[in-house]
């Protein structure tokens, strides 16, 4: 299965099997609330919008994830309004949704903490929402720490950020990070056995598997 491929793999080994394919993936200043988070599964996608003279809602589209999704919530960069907190994280973890990535801020963060609830965002602050911000459209492109994210898209996350996978190139992506994580596994144990750095670099071809 693609997402237990991708889920055995780290960020960084993903990060430069897009950067070997040209393929913009890494969304910058996205981090986890905690560092020892994972995530992974499939991006199920959320818009924000200013409110205008309509106030709109902040959604009750939770109820439609499940196992295996991650909420993927474009709130263009915005660290003065949250759109996630307590009642969000609680619903989404007894749904066994896979976690949450915020392109703005969230709340409540002692909760996603104490249930293990993975968030990566752009940090938390206390302020609501409601009245700020509306939802524009779900289960459409949007943007995170400036890339592209399709509903589907595949999206793995640890304690170096997060990566986005193209749902229509996930097989090569994953190929090129397997080999890229096996030569680095490589390397590290001919340096712990005495082997100099470039060395052994050069035995497992590393400059060639980054860039070829």
């Amino acid at each position: 299965m693609i997402t237990e491929a991708l889920a055995a793999l780290s960020t960084s080994g993903v990060s430069d099997a897009l950067d070997r394919l040209g393929i913009p993936g890494q969304a910058q200043g996205i981090a986890p609330l905690d560092r020892s988070f994972r995530l992974v599964g499939r991006a199920w996608t959320l818009r924000y919008g200013p409110v205008g003279e309509d106030r709109g809602t902040v959604g009750d589209y939770i109820d439609d994830l499940g196992p295996g999704d991650v909420v993927v919530l474009d709130n263009q960069s915005r660290v003065d309004a949250t759109v996630w907190g307590d009642l969000l994280t609680t619903t989404a973890h007894r749904r066994g949704v896979a976690g949450t990535v915020i392109d703005g801020v969230c709340r409540d963060v002692d909760r996603s903490l104490g249930l293990g609830y993975p968030v990566f965002s752009r940090g938390n602050w206390m302020r609501t929402g409601k009245d700020r911000v509306r939802v524009e459209a779900t289960q459409v492109p949007v943007s995170i720490g400036g890339i592209r994210v399709e509903p589907g898209d595949l999206l793995l996350g640890d304690g170096d950020g997060l990566v986005v996978v193209p749902a229509g190139r996930a097989d090569e992506v994953i190929a090129a990070a397997e080999e890229i994580e096996r030569a680095e596994q490589a390397i590290r144990a001919a340096v712990e056995s005495g082997t100099s750095l470039r060395e052994a670099r050069a035995r497992h071809r590393y400059h060639d598997l980054q860039h070829r």
